[in-house]
């Protein structure tokens, strides 16, 4: 069939539509320094920028728990109060990201059992004036556990100590000091809590058994010396209680030991 000749009125509405798809790309621009072209920066003295000054304060909020532990009134706003006071959203962090530049962001989970997941989280920086023009890759680590989140989290370990994760190796890289909102142990329970595993789990059935960690290690260099046990040594140098150790771990060395 023969192309129908568009009309005056559909050629203005294309030509409308080109124009306006122009706007995006011409402000979303970098100069030859790797700064957006309509931000405008705060640097610090020595010429750096100063990530911390670009959050909004919308991304900001009073940590609740700094004033709560102290006794003291929590303000209704960011304002006038120290980074250690505060604590900033997702969104902040995401949003520096862009601003900043990244080109890719890659997740490895260190550890996923029911009940504690580790995520290594690493982003890639585009280069700006800052790096040399290289392009970096910067590496942090989190966590999410039963004993360090409540409510709808502890059903979603994965994606929280993936959000911790980002979240810490963006402000880390860019040297920001408020701690993520998503970073912070909302469980409500006593740090001394995680220390102690239930009778009953693998950890639990281990602690019983020995009383002490010191005790158990030495049972388990004496497994390890006689080949009996093979776990990598770096691994097993890491454990410094009965919960450092993973639940799989435990119960292969509960039935070494009872055997």
């Amino acid at each position: 069939m023969p192309r129908t000749k568009k009309t005056i009125s559909e050629k203005v509405e294309d030509n409308r539509i080109k124009e306006n798809n122009l706007i995006g790309p011409e402000k979303f621009t970098r100069d030859d320094n790797g700064l957006l072209k309509n931000i405008s920066y705060t640097f610090n003295e020595d010429g750096s920028v100063n990530w911390r000054a670009m959050i909004k304060d919308d991304h900001l909020f009073p940590n609740r728990g700094w004033f709560e532990s102290r006794g003291k009134d929590i303000p209704s706003n960011a304002e006038g109060l120290g980074d250690h006071q505060l604590l900033i959203k997702l969104s902040g962090i995401k949003e520096l990201a862009r601003l900043r530049g990244i080109n890719h962001v890659a997740y490895y989970t260190e550890k996923c059992e029911l009940d504690h997941v580790a995520v290594n989280c690493t982003v890639g920086f585009i280069g700006n004036y800052e790096t040399g023009g290289e392009s970096i890759s910067f590496q942090d680590m989190a966590n999410a556990t039963l004993d360090n989140t409540s409510s709808f989290a502890t059903k979603f370990l994965e994606t929280i100590a993936c959000n911790r994760a980002f979240v810490r190796c963006v402000r880390n890289f860019l040297n920001v000091h408020i701690v993520g909102d998503d970073e912070i142990d909302k469980s409500g329970k006593p740090p001394a809590l995680s220390k102690n595993p239930s009778p009953l789990s693998p950890h639990g059935l281990l602690e019983k058994q020995f009383g002490n960690f010191d005790e158990f290690k030495d049972k388990l260099r004496e497994l390890y010396t006689s080949k009996v046990y093979t776990q990598d040594v770096g691994v097993i140098k890491e454990w410094n209680n009965f919960t450092d150790i993973p639940p799989k771990e435990a119960r292969i060395l509960i039935g070494l030991i009872n055997s």
